[in-house]
C-alpha cells in the first residue's frame, strides 16, 4: 500500500477549478456544481479490483447523495472511451471525469509516486475531497478503503 501523498489543499481552501470531458462525451466544469456539494473522489484506474469496489459502493448509495443534494465525480487519467465502458459494465449513476492531461490530479495534489509489489510508479491517490456549495473544501480523505469509503463521505453529511 502506497503511503498518502501529501496534499497542500486544507479543508477550506477554494478548490481548485477545472473543465474537462466526461463519459457520454460533454464537457463540465465545477464551476457548473455552484451551490451544491460535490463529492471529488479520485482513482487510479477504470475497471481494477479497488476501484471497482469504490465506484460500486457509491454507485449502490448513490440514491442518499441525491437525497442531500450532493454530486459525486469520479476522476481518473482514462480516456472518456475508458470511463464509458467502466460506467456502463457497472451500470454507474453518476459522473466520471476523464483527467488525461492529468491537469485536475495535479491541481488537487493527489498524482505522485506510489509503489506496488516493490515496484515505484507514478500514479493517482485514491484521495476524496467533499466540496461544499460555496466551492471551499469541507472535507479530505486522503486515504480510502474502497468498500467503505461511500459511507463514510455519507456520515460526514450528518455532521
Amino acid at each position: 500500500m502506497s503511503k498518502a501523498p501529501e496534499i497542500k489543499l486544507k479543508e477550506g481552501d477554494k478548490a481548485p477549478e477545472f473543465t474537462a470531458p466526461i463519459n457520454g462525451g460533454r464537457r463540465i466544469s465545477l464551476a457548473d456544481f455552484k451551490g451544491k456539494h460535490v463529492v471529488l473522489y479520485f482513482y487510479p484506474r477504470d475497471d481494477t479490483t479497488g476501484c471497482t469496489k469504490e465506484a460500486c459502493a457509491f454507485r449502490d448509495h448513490f440514491a442518499a447523495f441525491k437525497k442531500k443534494g450532493a454530486v459525486v465525480l469520479g476522476v481518473s487519467v482514462d480516456s472518456v472511451k475508458s470511463h464509458d465502458k467502466f460506467s456502463d459494465k457497472f451500470k454507474l449513476p453518476f459522473t466520471l471525469v476523464a483527467d488525461e492531461d492529468k491537469k485536475i490530479v495535479q491541481a488537487y495534489g493527489v498524482w505522485g509516486e506510489k509503489s506496488f509489489m516493490g515496484r515505484k510508479y507514478l500514479g493517482t491517490h485514491r484521495v476524496t475531497f467533499l466540496i461544499g456549495p460555496d466551492g471551499r473544501i469541507k472535507k479530505i480523505w486522503p486515504q480510502v478503503k474502497p468498500e467503505e469509503h461511500a459511507e463514510e463521505v455519507l456520515a460526514a453529511f450528518e455532521v
